[in-house]
């Protein structure tokens, strides 16, 4: 959401100190440097066989920004496409697999991205995403935060922003992190040590996906349960009074899942690698994908971290004291987030 982001990311930086909101620009312009690289730095040419799959994905590709636009207009609820943000990419990649001839590096592939997305499917179901009736289910809580900024106080302008940036540009970038696939589904590069490194990569951020995710869930189901007994949150036993997770790798960083979420598709970006099929031995424009994922959450990060600093106090210490990615410093809950 890094388009609905800016401004919290402003105010947040802001607060915390002129040198985090450097840290900010400065990963942005990062990025986007690795990105135009990537673009510009060589041909993109397709064979018939991947062109011919690009349209097969780009058809479903159109008809999920239809589904999505039209169907979350309709009922209301714009998180049309987080239901199917784990699910398209399986069928993605295992379209490229089929026609790419289950070559090993595809199939390695499919068979990481398939667990990826039913871990995410199930983290999502269980905060009540799905139903029967498909176009109803609990709705991400930030749209409804999004929507309140006066940006969007006309409905056009909501209309627009769920038409150009949720339906659209979201459906597109699902599609575009999976395309290093495409690039390497015709290569007969035998498998090496670069495709094995990026599966095991790739299984390593899966792994602490799972347990950030899992450690999140049970942190605000216990934060619950005790709220239900008529208890005010400053009233709760630490750390839940803190009202934010601090339990396990959450003490180190302040994103694991997000590290772990890009880290997957950047790890499996360098399968087109070790397909051979980069230039100066590690750019190819298949790159876009994944590092337009990291500036997603760029802002994404900034949006949640905007979010969670009004809402509890100790917010910004934790901020203060804990790297977004990086488990340079523990967070004490009984010492910090007293401070």
């Amino acid at each position: 959401m890094e388009k609905a982001a800016v401004t919290d990311t402003i105010r947040t930086e802001t607060k915390t100190g002129a040198g985090k909101y450097a840290v900010t620009v400065l990963a942005v312009i990062a990025v986007l440097a690795l990105c135009a690289a990537s673009l510009l730095g060589g041909e993109i040419a397709l064979s018939d066989v991947q062109r011919g799959t690009l349209r097969i994905l780009a058809i479903v590709c159109g008809c999920s920004v239809l589904y999505c636009f039209i169907i979350g207009e309709i009922a209301q609820n714009f998180s049309q496409m987080d239901k199917l943000w784990s699910l398209l990419p399986i069928v993605y990649t295992w379209i490229i697999t089929v026609r790419g001839g289950f070559r090993p590096r595809l199939i390695a592939a499919a068979l990481v991205v398939t667990a990826w997305g039913i871990r995410l499917t199930v983290n999502f179901a269980r905060k009540g995403a799905y139903r029967l009736k498909f176009w109803t289910g609990n709705e991400d809580y930030r749209w409804s935060i999004v929507r309140a900024n006066p940006v969007f106080r006309h409905r056009i302008a909501w209309t627009l922003f769920d038409l150009f940036f949720i339906s659209f540009y979201q459906n597109v970038l699902v599609l575009a992190i999976c395309l290093p696939a495409l690039a390497a589904m015709e290569s007969d590069a035998p498998l090496g040590w670069i495709d094995f490194a990026a599966v095991a990569f790739a299984v390593f951020f899966l792994v602490l996906e799972t347990a950030a995710d899992e450690l999140q869930w049970k942190f605000h189901e216990e934060k619950k349960r005790l709220l239900a007994d008529g208890k005010s949150l400053s009233e709760l036993p630490m750390p839940y009074r803190l009202g934010f997770n601090t339990f396990g790798i959450w003490a180190w960083m302040r994103h694991p899942n997000y590290l772990g979420e890009q880290g997957i598709w950047l790890s499996l970006y360098f399968l087109a690698v070790g397909a051979g099929v980069s230039y100066h031995g590690l750019f190819h424009w298949s790159a876009a994908g994944p590092l337009l994922l990291v500036l997603l959450f760029i802002g994404s990060s900034a949006l949640g971290e905007s979010i969670s600093a009004k809402k509890y106090p100790a917010y910004a210490a934790y901020i203060r004291q804990v790297w977004k990615y990086l488990p340079v410093r523990r967070f004490h809950p009984e010492t910090d987030g007293e401070g």
